[in-house]
């Protein structure tokens, strides 16, 4: 890990406020763009940045290169035409499953897009869906 890195991650720590947190996830990016941080460490910046928020009251939604950020701009996609299928809750599942995303940060996530849509005027329909069930080990075995 760089020096820059750590320097970056105490910031992370001290931070108190979604803006200050918002303002790191800027700066990361930029020094992304510059070339002084590869891919890999703004990812790991971002993921802290993400984790770091969710331990700050509020709703405000955190911009930060991050699994959750690739995750949120895929369900804003899928949000986009007002109706949420079932088919997209599966595709959005099946997501979570390959970033690691918990149904807590998707929930989350969720409620966050819909308040900030709702102040907007805008109205989404999500239709009922229930989660897929996972094979048992037998099943596996087959």
């Amino acid at each position: 890990m760089s020096r820059r890195v750590r320097k970056i991650l105490r910031q992370i720590h001290k931070s108190t406020t979604h803006y200050k947190l918002q303002e790191l996830a800027s700066n990361v990016q930029a020094d992304l763009d510059r070339r002084n941080l590869s891919y890999d460490e703004a990812l790991t910046l971002g993921n802290q940045i993400q984790a770091k928020a969710d331990l700050i009251p509020g709703d405000t939604i955190v911009y930060a290169i991050s699994d959750r950020d690739a995750y949120r701009k895929t369900l804003e996609l899928y949000l986009r035409d007002g109706l949420l299928t079932r088919t997209e809750q599966l595709l959005l599942w099946e997501e979570r499953r390959r970033l690691g995303i918990p149904d807590e940060t998707h929930d989350r996530l969720l409620n966050q897009l819909l308040l900030q849509w709702k102040k907007q005027g805008k109205r989404i329909d999500i239709q009922r869906f229930s989660k897929p069930e996972v094979r048992g080990k037998a099943a596996d075995e087959l």
